[in-house]
């Protein structure tokens, strides 16, 4: 084990995709660390808009590492995952190989304003009421999805089993947080039928350690799409999660 690992700080929730992206990342990794609970945009003592948390991040976001023996702070899930494997040296999911590298940073970029609307478009409306998201904004979140798959299924995964070749990465964890998420086995918010090699590329991911864990709170909190959960729901979710979390960061110190 790291003998650095111990001093890792996770701060976010489970429910936040770009949180669990970093989750999956050390538990796959075997790396111990400590999770925080930040609560998305409040000004509360523990929220992401909280003085104190935008001292050290002034992006108010999640998730955000911090080193404790040295104090170093990074915000930014894909910024986390890069580091945290040119650190340790993980090139498995992030490869030496400059082109094979450059293609899962490829990938990494064109997340953003793409694959990541499926929580814009799809999740967020539901589970955070209090954004007042438009319904324009919606419709074209979904549309912009719904491009992003077709550019998955046609192109990424109809050359290879992985969007950067033959092995997962974490451009695969990256996305599969945003995409996984809407299967029928969790929040059910979009119908994958049309996508065979996404599908495909979805089986394989769950097959990767450290999957069912980080989405114990999907698990938990179950089809969103009839019916938006309640609070009370979506708190109890991400207890139950934390709760397996707990355990199994537990296993990793012991």
């Amino acid at each position: 084990m790291d003998e650095n690992a111990q001093s890792i700080t996770l701060y976010g929730v489970p429910f936040s995709q770009p949180v669990r992206a970093v989750m999956w990342l050390m538990l796959y990794k075997k790396m111990p660390f400590e999770m925080v609970l930040i609560n998305p945009g409040s000004k509360g003592e523990n929220g992401s808009r909280h003085p104190d948390y935008l001292a050290r991040n002034p992006g108010g976001t999640i998730p955000m590492l911090e080193e404790r023996e040295t104090g170093f702070v990074l915000g930014e899930a894909h910024a986390i995952l890069c580091y945290l494997c040119n650190k340790h040296g993980w090139t498995d999911l992030y490869p030496a190989d400059h082109q094979q590298r450059a293609r899962v940073d490829w990938y990494l970029h064109y997340h953003h304003r793409n694959v990541r609307d499926a929580s814009l478009g799809l999740v967020a409306p539901r589970i955070r009421k209090d954004l007042n998201i438009p319904e324009s904004v919606q419709q074209a979140a979904r549309a912009t999805l719904t491009r992003a798959l077709q550019a998955l299924e046609t192109g990424w995964l109809a050359r290879a089993p992985f969007l950067a070749g033959d092995g997962a990465t974490i451009a695969d964890i990256a996305a599969y947080v945003e995409i996984g998420q809407l299967q029928p086995e969790f929040t059910n918010l979009y119908d994958f039928e049309p996508f065979p090699n996404v599908r495909r590329w979805m089986a394989s991911l769950k097959r990767l350690g450290g999957h069912d864990e980080v989405h114990v709170v999907l698990a938990e909190l179950g089809d969103i799409s009839v019916e938006p959960p309640s609070m009370e729901a979506i708190k109890s979710a991400n207890r139950a999660a934390l709760g397996v979390l707990k355990d199994r960061l537990a296993e990793l110190a012991g």
